[in-house]
């Protein structure tokens, strides 16, 4: 029997039910997990985001969750580099990257080195771009107020 190696990757920034989902659903798909979770500098270069929390909490996060066997800190951009490091069969990921450039590339990256691409639903309600979209507004409303001056 061959082992199946999962790998879900992602910032795991402002965690949520989606990225609990992700990583419940991956690991349901394979025999060991390893969850990929992109380093700061990642985030900042690739995707132009400050994290809120710095990757040595977000992989202390992800790591403590009972289906994750292994966390990997990817610190290059490129998946068929990670799969090199970390030798993956199964990668995993949200839908809504099925059926857009970045998919399709990686899904015939992947199947070039035998390397299963499966894909679960995207948490559509809950999204990091979401969570920071609305603590950026509440932020900015809340700066907003304290630059008012009080009134006697």
């Amino acid at each position: 029997m061959t082992l199946r190696i999962g790998y879900a990757a992602g910032a795991f920034d402002l965690f949520h039910i989606g990225h609990l989902n992700l990583l419940r659903h991956a690991k349901s798909q394979c025999d060991v997990l390893v969850a990929g979770v992109v380093s700061d500098e990642m985030l900042r270069s690739v995707k132009g985001i400050e994290p809120f929390i710095p990757t040595s909490e977000r992989v202390a996060i992800v790591r403590s969750l009972r289906f994750v066997d292994h966390v990997y800190v990817e610190t290059v951009p490129d998946k068929m580099d990670v799969w090199h490091e970390v030798g993956f069969t199964h990668f995993f990921k949200g839908d809504d990257w099925r059926g857009t450039e970045k998919g399709m590339r990686l899904e015939r990256e992947f199947a070039e080195v035998g390397v299963e691409v499966v894909y679960f639903p995207y948490t559509a309600h809950t999204s990091s771009s979401q969570l920071r979209r609305a603590l950026e507004a509440a932020s900015s409303a809340s700066d907003t107020f304290a630059a008012q001056p009080l009134s006697a």
